[in-house]
């Protein structure tokens, strides 16, 4: 059932009933319309109320709707919204939890709206890179007024119902509920009252729509928020075009404005940029879900949590817990080493202070909730634990051999290794299933990836686990099976082996970072590599010497660090770098080197494009990606560009690496690789298009 029609004396009661969010899916639309003609030939019936079940009013669009015909469907949701300002009989609407995007428009249809305190309202249709599409830029400014509204529309972001009442003159909320349990009620009363003052029909039923739309500096009003908007809206088209739509409604009668408002609608739906967007928004759900693992499989209750390691890393994973609300205690060697690891996390949480981003009782509700040992012990009623010390085989060994002799049975133990074998580290314990991996990027604390590796024997109900607790640290977790790197490093290792080869061939760092932050990168290979430092993929290398010696690689990145120069940490590395300054300055020393070391190999450079820099490193990506895929490492390509969105600084409105290269086309993505191929300085066989990148390119379908 997706509505629920009850009458309860004079007043029906149309209940939205599509779980999670009550999406205003094409049968829910039929049940309303449905809803509205029972209601209106009843003759006992004087007022009509839309309300929601659960934990919603209406969350808007369906989402498994999304690019599918039924959403198009008649009654589409201008049509729904027709009816209810049609209707013979007033309709309420009962507002409460959550109302945005489509279900504040239908909201907005209705004749009065009643609310509950702390109700989520918005209209964040801008962040799919569309606006809303069902009257929400027309009606909205008429009911709060034009700077308000904006504000909201160009934002996308979310207002409590309290503030939005409290705007003078609104007209959104006829009235505040005292709370929200007594929302059903008072929204009964208020259908009861006005069904009996319009049931005469001598008074007209109101519209949001009848009402005046007006800002009184007009032009210079709309000048300044478009250079605004404009300045912060780079690469994205949507924001402005939410400008011209309010604009419209201040302009044009009502009708027309809702003519141009789904024009504006339907060009923003073939934007590339909004395509990105969208398949962001399915993405990071698709994420959460695990093709074996049901999801009703029982989770580990997780009470309290172990990390071992007090540095950068250990501190950082200990923070995402703290700021959730779970006791941590955190284990290391020495007492000195303890100390400084707490007062990082202090001076962490003390910044967020002074700049009013944190409160100092949550400071210190945080704090009592962080514990130290020197004793593995002390970790014995830890329900997770999660160790982050030396990326070396033998050091992780030596941690799980003590933690499968001390943590309780049960308990979930998950390394923080980004390249080693999660299978080899479960084998060092007696509890195989209990180990997974959990690859935090850095700052931990802040960037929102976590790379779930999946072992050979992890249990199901330890993914279920991680993926929740993973939900509520506020991190976006991708699943990755075991492999070298997983699936983010095992790929950005092909991007930086191309961009070695790149200034082989006669480009500069430089020019190479700077074609793909022009891409939209936030970081080019380069300055990414100094920040990273330099020593770390050196002493990877190292080990691809012995274990790949087939593998190409530049040797100007060895060359580097031979020079000692390691990166930001060292004040010197691609870029020379000032004491306490984080700015990228050229280089010459480095320029020298590249250039002696090309005339020892008899390379003669040349002038490589932007273009040809962009291709190589993002095809690089591309087709490392469907070889992951082709491997079982990741399940969907989907989980693959939210690796690189959240964790690797891709551009978000182009929508991840596979998603780029669909958009671009697959069969000229491989037509592009067989040209690289023909590079005498480059590594054919890495051109070889990966079987899966092949077949579809040979369909003509996408990664999708």
């Amino acid at each position: 059932m997706t509505a629920e029609y009850k009458v309860h004396g004079a007043v029906a009661v149309i209940t939205l009933n599509n779980p999670p969010v009550n999406g205003l899916g094409l049968s829910t639309r039929r049940a309303v319309i449905e809803g509205l003609n029972q209601a209106n030939t009843d003759s006992s019936v004087q007022a009509i109320v839309i309300t929601g079940a659960g934990k919603a009013f209406s969350g808007g669009a369906d989402i498994k709707e999304f690019g599918k015909e039924a959403a198009l469907q008649e009654p589409n949701l201008h049509t729904v919204i027709a009816q209810v300002e049609q209707s013979g009989k007033p309709v309420v609407a009962a507002i409460h939890s959550v109302c945005m995007g489509g279900g504040l428009e239908l909201a907005l249809g209705c004749h009065y709206r009643i609310a509950a305190p702390g109700t989520t309202v918005a209209l964040p249709e801008v962040k799919l890179g569309l606006l809303p599409g069902a009257g929400g830029t027309q009606r909205l400014p008429r009911a709060i007024g034009v700077e308000p509204a904006l504000n909201m529309i160009v934002s996308g972001e979310a207002v409590k119902s309290e503030l939005l009442a409290q705007i003078p003159g609104q007209k959104l909320f006829d009235k505040l509920a005292s709370s929200p349990e007594a929302l059903a009620a008072e929204a009964l009363a208020l259908a009861q009252t006005v069904g009996e003052r319009h049931a005469d029909g001598n008074e007209a039923l109101p519209l949001v729509r009848d009402l005046k739309c007006k800002h009184p500096q007009g032009d210079a009003y709309f000048g300044f928020v478009r250079n605004m908007v404009k300045g912060m809206s780079k690469n994205y088209p949507a924001p402005l075009k939410c400008v011209d739509a309010v604009e419209a409604a201040t302009r044009r009668k009502f009708q027309e404005g809702l003519d141009f408002e789904r024009e504006l609608f339907v060009n923003l739906m073939w934007t590339p940029e909004s395509r990105a967007l969208r398949h962001l928004f399915m993405a990071e759900r698709a994420a959460s879900k695990i093709a074996d693992v049901p999801a009703d499989t029982p989770v580990r209750a997780i009470q309290k949590v172990g990390v071992i390691g007090a540095g950068t890393m250990g501190g950082g994973i200990s923070m995402n817990f703290l700021n959730a609300g779970i006791p941590v205690t955190i284990l290391e060697t020495k007492q000195e080493a303890l100390d400084r690891g707490v007062a990082t996390i202090r001076k962490n949480y003390e910044a967020q202070v002074k700049k009013g981003k944190l409160k100092e009782d949550k400071y210190a509700q945080r704090m009592a909730l962080l514990s130290t040992t020197l004793a593995y012990d002390d970790l014995k009623d830890c329900d997770l634990i999660i160790e982050a010390v030396f990326e070396e085989l033998g050091v992780k060994e030596a941690v799980f051999k003590q933690l499968d002799a001390v943590a309780k049975p049960g308990a979930i133990l998950a390394s923080n290794t980004s390249t080693l074998d999660v299978d080899k580290i479960a084998a060092f314990t007696r509890r195989p299933q209990d180990v997974v991996g959990m690859h935090f990027f850095s700052p931990a604390n802040v960037m929102k990836l976590l790379e779930v590796v999946r072992g050979k024997a992890t249990a199901h109900d330890v993914l279920a686990t991680v993926m929740q607790i993973a939900k509520k640290i506020k991190k976006t977790a991708v699943v990755s099976g075991v492999c070298d790197g997983f699936i983010g490093n095992r790929m950005i290792e092909q991007y930086s082996r191309q961009a070695g080869f790149l200034i082989e061939e006669g480009a500069t760092p430089q020019q190479v970072d700077k074609a793909v932050e022009k891409f939209g990168f936030a970081m080019g290979p380069f300055r990414m590599g100094d920040l990273a430092g330099n020593d770390i993929g050196w002493a990877i290398r190292k080990r691809r010497y012995v274990e790949k010696p087939h593998m190409k690689y530049s040797k100007t990145a060895d060359l580097l660090c031979e020079m000692g120069r390691y990166g930001q940490k060292t004040g010197k590395g691609w870029y020379d770098y000032q004491v306490g300054k984080r700015d990228a300055i050229p280089s010459q020393e480095v320029l020298d080197m590249i250039s002696t070391y090309r005339q020892s190999q008899g390379i003669t450079p040349r002038k490589i494009s932007d273009e040809e820099i962009v291709q190589r490193l993002v095809f690089a990506l591309v087709n490392e990606g469907a070889q992951i895929l082709e491997d079982g490492i990741a399940s969907k390509a989907g989980d693959i560009d939210m690796v690189y969105l959240t964790g690797y600084g891709f551009p978000i409105y182009r929508g991840g690496p596979m998603h780029y290269a669909s958009e671009l086309g697959l069969i000229n993505v491989v037509q592009a690789m067989n040209r690289f191929a023909q590079n005498p300085h480059d590594d054919a066989q890495f051109w070889k298009p990966a079987p899966l990148l092949a077949r579809l390119a040979a369909e003509g379908k996408s990664f999708a």
